[in-house]
């Protein structure tokens, strides 16, 4: 890859950029919302965690505790560590691959009770926001690379979807893009232009610069603009699930999920022993050729070398049921990114085509504060038994309040209004981008993980392009963008990477 003079990788970690004459600032993160303490890490809480919508709506489902066999098997050909929808989309792929060959997937706790289980339900792929960021980080070919790598993973999911007639819930419409602030439409005005000037694929968007038009596009009061395009929101779990499913009937005898295993270090036995590699699990070890890192936030305490590249942060997700002034026709219809004057976001899921709960993530002011007080407690990155942070959730209620009109002055009835919040571990990579191949220094082991708060947008192509990677196909094959790719070159210049500024000038 040639990165242009400019390229500084640093900056992929920001979360918001600026220009020098305004003070506002314009998120760039869909998830994240800063920066965090380089060299922390944790596995999975066991007992205590809060439980997702998500997981909620599935507790009699047999695949949450599943074991395809009573006893850890013993030997392996892969081992894939992590049953979310990175490790399962590798299960699948892997076997598709090599069907000879046998497959054990790890699972710490539930079925797919990681991030997978534990997001806002969007998939929705940037499609022009992020670029100014990825530019400076890693210049213009890359930037319009990895935007055009969300919308075909965006496609991906939806093609698979549909294909397969997965019930979860799919929507597929406009997600809204709305600035609140004329300092910040400004920005968002000129990051969309510079991308399209750049050569960024834009048709597919339709934006509105008109504060009257953009309210009432938007039902938001201070909207200032509006930038649509298609996206898509679904019930995480519930895909997952039809995956893990189809790759366990079709291959009963080559695929095993093991739940309530959690894998604790990978070692490399004797040089007389035919296996590459042991998987020291609670319940015994593993033999097997190949390793594969699909935990994402957990990544560095199973594999220390990844410590200071993926550090796991918890983060917030509040659930709401509209008052009866915003249900039946004229419940919400699109997704949303909300763009706060203070770099802050609020996403919204209305679950429009399902039960109307709406789903609000983001990084909002109050997360921000949740934020800070992990730093002073790093022991708590990895623990998502948090629920119902009222920094978080009233910033949510003080949004809905203020902008959305008739919703303050609604008559909540029982079982009306906010209902509950959880918590979830994004795997934050250091260079706001993921890993995907082998892991430098540690032959047989490969990983994808580090999604950045992102991985919906991003796992659909990652998880086979690594399945190409592991069959000796060369990088150019898997279709990403060369900045995902994990070398020896990246790891040592980002380890060497000190916490930069929160927000950029482009």
């Amino acid at each position: 890859m040639r990165e242009s003079d400019t390229a500084n990788t640093e900056i992929g970690n920001i979360n918001a950029i600026t220009l020098l004459d305004t003070s506002a600032v314009l998120n760039v993160e869909e998830y994240a919302s800063s920066q965090s303490s380089q060299g922390r890490t944790g596995f999975p809480k066991q007992g205590g965690q809060s439980l997702s919508y998500w997981l909620q709506q599935v507790r009699c489902d047999p695949l949450l505790d599943h074991r395809t066999t009573p006893e850890l098997p013993k030997e392996a050909d892969t081992v894939i560590i992590g049953s979310g929808i990175t490790g399962t989309l590798i299960a699948k792929h892997h076997l598709k691959t090599w069907p000879e060959k046998s497959v054990v997937i790890l699972e710490a706790r539930e079925f797919c009770s990681g991030a997978t289980g534990r997001n806002a339900g969007h998939c929705k792929p940037d499609q022009w926001r992020g670029f100014r960021k990825y530019e400076k980080a890693f210049g213009k070919e890359q930037a319009i690379k990895i935007l055009k790598n969300e919308q075909d993973t965006w496609e991906a999911l939806v093609e698979y979807v549909r294909a397969n007639d997965v019930d979860c819930d799919l929507w597929v419409g406009d997600t809204l893009d709305v600035p609140l602030d004329d300092e910040v439409a400004k920005i968002a005005r000129d990051v969309f232009k510079r991308y399209k000037d750049a050569g960024g694929k834009v048709d597919h968007i339709r934006v509105t610069h008109d504060p009257i038009e953009a309210t009432k596009i938007s039902r938001i009061k201070t909207a200032k603009a509006v930038y649509a395009w298609p996206a898509s929101t679904l019930q995480p779990w519930k895909l997952t699930a039809h995956i893990m499913r189809s790759a366990l009937s079709k291959f009963p005898k080559r695929a095993s999920l093991q739940t309530y295993t959690t894998a604790r270090s990978v070692t490399y036995p004797n040089s007389s022993s035919s296996q590459k590699c042991i998987v020291h699990t609670d319940r015994g070890d593993i033999s097997c050729n190949t390793v594969v890192h699909a935990t994402n936030g957990y990544s560095a305490a199973i594999e220390p070398s990844l410590k200071c590249l993926i550090t796991p942060t918890p983060h917030m997700c509040n659930k709401m049921i509209p008052p009866r002034t915003w249900c039946g026709s004229k419940a919400i219809q699109n997704s949303y990114g909300v763009l706060l004057p203070d770099g802050a976001l609020f996403s919204i899921n209305p679950r429009c085509t399902a039960d109307g709960v709406v789903m609000f993530g983001g990084s909002n002011p109050g997360q921000r504060e949740l934020d800070e007080w992990i730093e002073k407690h790093p022991e708590r990155c990895a623990d998502d038994s948090f629920a119902r942070v009222e920094s978080v959730t009233k910033c949510m209620m003080q949004f809905v309040e203020k902008e959305f009109e008739g919703w303050k002055n609604g008559r909540f009835g029982p079982g009306e209004g906010f209902d509950y919040s959880w918590s979830g571990i994004i795997g934050r990579s250091v260079d706001g981008v993921p890993f995907v191949g082998e892991i430098p220094g540690k032959p047989g082991q490969w990983i994808c993980a580090g999604h950045h708060g992102h991985g919906m947008a991003r796992i659909f192509t990652a998880a086979p392009g690594l399945v190409k990677l592991m069959n000796g196909a060369p990088w150019t094959e898997t279709g990403l963008p060369d900045v995902y790719q994990i070398t020896p070159e990246r790891v040592e210049r980002l380890l060497g990477v000190s916490n930069v500024s929160k927000v950029a000038i482009v």
